[in-house]
């Protein structure tokens, strides 16, 4: 590393200590560790169906605590799998290390630690009844904060992999190229779309990184195969979609990873009259819901808490949030019955009158 890059990075890390300096009134890794010190068969785990930033930021905790706590056993484990696509190929490039899930070994834990998620989610892999010993995420959740020995909620942050990220700059451990790529990688992808919404530490994260990252590992992450699948959910994005004023709604057929929603959502959303948009997904049996919007007014999550009221679950941030609703029969004329009622649900939501829309294409 030449002296400038090593300068740059001194720069950098000293804005991320800055950073975490006037936040403190929230806990931070020190305290982690102090309450972590005694155990020793610590899990690591995510929401269902993660992705990268689930999944970069619990590598990259686990990486962090193997070096701080070498008397412990760190494991790492997801339940369900790893959706396709993006998500499938940065598990393969970050040369993440799963022990399998089995939830009747779950007891043997003495500390469980959430990240990404809060225990209150649908998508929490946990059961009601075993309460983690640290959540660290940064979503906005409806109804009472998690009750855990610690809690690290920042949902003025873009994602949980920056988080975790300001724990390596707090107790000066360095970050290695591999692992740099793939918190780079995920919280980009966290922040991608014009919905997008960078806080400071994101960018202090993203700057340091960059200088960070092994450039041959991003680019194999950046610049994946992708399969047809992909290439079939924009012609049905592209295809489906209707615009009235500045909302745009759209649905796809079944997909076999549920992100796609979210990556048309932020494609659609750069249509220059657009504003907020809708896209849905049948995803088994469940439709996926993912909402975008680049308006200063209203809020993504209390929207989508609109859409999703008395028939499904959703939340999110004040410019992107995701929900489902249970399928009964998974018919086309449920199918097309929920799409209308979604639909009048957004543009009642926004104070739009009801009308036929137009066709993106």
């Amino acid at each position: 590393m030449t002296s400038f890059v090593e300068s740059c990075v001194e720069t950098a890390a000293g804005s991320a200590v800055s950073v975490e300096r006037r936040w403190r009134d929230r806990p931070r890794a020190k305290r982690l560790l102090r309450v972590l010190q005694d155990k020793k068969n610590i899990l690591l785990t995510t929401h269902q169906q993660p992705d990268p930033d689930a999944l970069a930021s619990s590598l990259a905790l686990g990486r962090l605590l193997r070096q701080k706590l070498p008397q412990a056993k760190i494991s790492l484990s997801i339940k369900g799998e790893v959706p396709g696509g993006l998500n499938a190929a940065f598990t393969q490039n970050a040369q993440l290390e799963l022990t399998p899930w089995d939830e009747s070994l779950l007891s043997a834990y003495d500390a469980i630690i959430l990240l990404d998620v809060q225990p209150s989610s649908r998508f929490s892999p946990l059961p009601e009844n075993l309460p983690p010993i640290a959540v660290i995420d940064h979503h906005r959740a409806r109804g009472r904060r998690p009750v855990c020995p610690f809690c690290d909620i920042r949902i003025d942050v873009g994602a949980t992999s920056s988080i975790v990220f300001s724990y390596f700059m707090e107790l000066e451990i360095d970050i290695p190229r591999d692992l740099a790529a793939a918190l780079l990688f995920a919280i980009e992808t966290d922040l991608a779309g014009a919905a997008g919404q960078p806080g400071e530490l994101d960018n202090v994260a993203l700057s340091s990184l960059t200088l960070l990252a092994d450039p041959h590992k991003l680019y194999k992450m950046r610049y994946v195969d992708l399969p047809q699948s992909y290439y079939v959910a924009y012609h049905d994005g592209i295809a489906n979609a209707l615009w009235q004023d500045n909302a745009l709604v759209s649905h796809l057929e079944s997909v076999q990873s549920p992100e796609m929603p979210a990556v048309i959502a932020d494609f659609l959303l750069r249509f220059d009259p657009i504003h907020w948009a809708l896209v849905s997904a049948v995803s088994g049996q469940a439709m996926v819901l993912s909402l975008r919007t680049s308006s200063a007014k209203g809020s993504a999550a209390d929207v989508m808490h609109r859409l999703v009221r008395h028939i499904g679950q959703g939340g999110g941030h004040r410019t992107k949030a995701g929900g489902f609703v249970p399928l009964e029969t998974g018919s086309a004329a449920e199918i097309e019955r929920l799409r209308k009622t979604l639909r009048r649900r957004l543009l009642r939501a926004l104070g739009l009158k009801m009308a036929r829309g137009q066709r993106l294409i």
